[in-house]
């Protein structure tokens, strides 16, 4: 027999997984409260039970995407047989694939809602740990915070030109996000040995 609380938390999955599929399929428009409900196949309060309002809907569903992209990171950071550069790639790859299969979940991993702004930055913090303790076997800990800003930003424009189409544009020669992401890490200059 399940439990009150088993039950409680299988709803909140339920409803967090409809939210992130309208999300995915229409963006922030097709998230509602109502809509979530009826895709989860719950009743029509289900969903205020969980979550007061649509921005606490999303807060949470961005702040699983955080998650699961520190769990990822973490892995990556964990495995001692890749070697440093090679972290470094996969991480900047999986920020990239989130945007690429996910645009509007990544667009609100970024976001600020204006009810607590600093929500999601807060959700970010595990991701961005690990990502800086990967920067950091290349760099040394006294420039791991530089570079891994310049790491993260020109990812997140590299992701913006692939998600708009942009990148395909004959005047950048063919360049894929992989290829840019090479060059990217190849410039960074490492003060340690690779591990």
């Amino acid at each position: 027999m399940i439990s009150r609380t088993e039950s409680a938390a299988a709803t909140r999955r339920a409803l967090l997984d409809a939210a992130a599929d309208l999300l995915d399929l229409g963006g922030l428009e097709a998230v509602t409260l109502r809509a979530v409900g009826a895709r989860a196949g719950v009743t029509r309060g289900a969903p205020y039970r969980h979550f007061p309002d649509k921005e606490s809907l999303l807060i949470a569903i961005g702040t699983r995407a955080w998650d699961r992209l520190g769990a990822q990171t973490q892995a990556l950071r964990a495995d001692a047989s890749l070697p440093a550069p090679t972290k470094l790639r996969s991480a900047l790859h999986a920020l990239i694939d989130i945007a690429r299969s996910q645009p509007h979940l990544y667009q609100l991993m970024f976001s600020n809602p204006p009810g607590d702004p600093t929500a999601l930055a807060r959700a970010a913090q595990h991701s961005q740990t690990e990502f800086l303790t990967i920067v950091a076997d290349l760099v040394g800990d006294q420039d791991a915070r530089r570079y891994g800003a310049l790491l993260i930003a020109s990812a997140n424009g590299i992701a913006g030109l692939e998600v708009s189409s942009q990148l395909a544009d004959k005047k950048w020669g063919g360049i894929s996000s992989e290829e840019l992401i090479d060059t990217l890490v190849g410039m960074i200059p490492t003060d340690r040995q690779p591990t």
